[in-house]
């Protein structure tokens, strides 16, 4: 059976994953028509691997950023349904048809159920959330793996492994360039929600991560970037920037990079986010609409931290006064 879908593999300096996450697009019960791979500037024969893999290969000669690479890989796709799968990525044979099932003809784009590569009885991640002081949680990170099996609606995927409308992502201007990487599915999807779209969140597609395959789990290249990006978000959607919110997030943030050993690095981000604030400030927002996606997805990171207390959010929700 066939899908009317495209999987994109945006890949830099992936060789000897890339092949096992394009083997399990292979292997998919529900074939796509086409799996592109995105090489942005790889120097590991990452190239080799995927032509020798017998995948469609565009090629950048130098790297540009994981949403640049995305942006030119659905570009070049031609069907209904684009999937964009990291190259840190193993899909059970079913991912892609469950997927597809599990959306009707509203939903603008999906994501299922990521395990942890490495435990697979533990979540990597399902949706995502996001709070009103700009930092974002990946839902279900680190619980068992038999939880979080309703399907639902959603208002952020994460882009590790997810299905979007094709025609929706480019009239939504695709992915915002200036993030590079880390946070840029996050203000997509936000962008699509102020816009009326909606996602969902379909359990029985499966997926396996490794997670930070690329620029290790808090290095400070992954940490300087998710600072500035940080700031971007509340820059480019949030009308009233600086609140007792905004300030206690990403404080708590910092002070976390901190005992990870990558304050420096976490300084030099929001020092690059607020250099370009005004430039990424957008000329018109919709404060009641983000009013209302921002308390629904909060409350729910409250609700959630009963079943899988995290120290971040135990004291974001203590030191904001609520």
């Amino acid at each position: 059976m066939q899908c009317d879908a495209t999987v994109v593999i945006p890949n830099w300096n992936g060789a000897g994953r890339l092949t096992r996450a394009i083997r399990s697009v292979q292997s998919q019960t529900c074939a796509p028509k086409e799996i592109l791979v995105v090489d942005d500037g790889s120097t590991d024969g990452s190239y080799q691997e995927a032509t020798a893999a017998g995948t469609l290969v565009l090629r950048f000669d130098k790297n540009s950023g994981f949403s640049r690479a995305v942006n030119a890989g659905v570009g070049e796709c031609s069907t209904h349904w684009v999937a964009i799968v990291n190259n840190d990525v193993e899909l059970a044979p079913t991912w892609l048809e469950n997927l597809m099932a599990g959306c009707g003809p509203d939903v603008a784009y999906a994501s299922g159920k990521i395990l942890k590569a490495n435990d697979r009885t533990v979540i990597d991640g399902t949706y995502d959330l996001l709070s009103w002081s700009g930092c974002a949680w990946r839902a279900g990170h680190g619980a068992p793996e038999n939880r979080f099996n309703q399907a639902r609606d959603v208002h952020f995927v994460p882009l590790t492994a997810a299905l979007v409308r094709r025609d929706v992502f480019l009239r939504m201007g695709g992915l915002d360039v200036r993030f590079e990487s880390y946070l840029e599915d996050i203000d997509f999807c936000l962008t699509c929600a102020l816009a009326g779209l909606r996602g969902r969140y379909v359990p029985q597609a499966v997926a396996y991560h490794e997670g930070s395959a690329s620029l290790g789990a808090w290095s400070p290249r992954m940490v300087e970037l998710l600072a500035r990006n940080q700031v971007f978000l509340v820059a480019k959607h949030f009308p009233n920037p600086v609140t007792r919110a905004v300030l206690v997030g990403q404080l708590l943030w910092g002070l976390l990079a901190r005992k990870r050993g990558t304050g420096r690095a976490w300084f030099s981000g929001k020092r690059r986010g607020l250099a370009s604030f005004r430039a990424m400030r957008a000329s018109k927002m919709d404060a009641a609409r983000l009013a209302i996606i921002l308390q629904e997805s909060e409350e729910e990171i409250r609700r959630l931290q009963t079943n899988q207390p995290d120290t971040f959010w135990e004291q974001y929700f203590r030191w904001r006064g609520r």
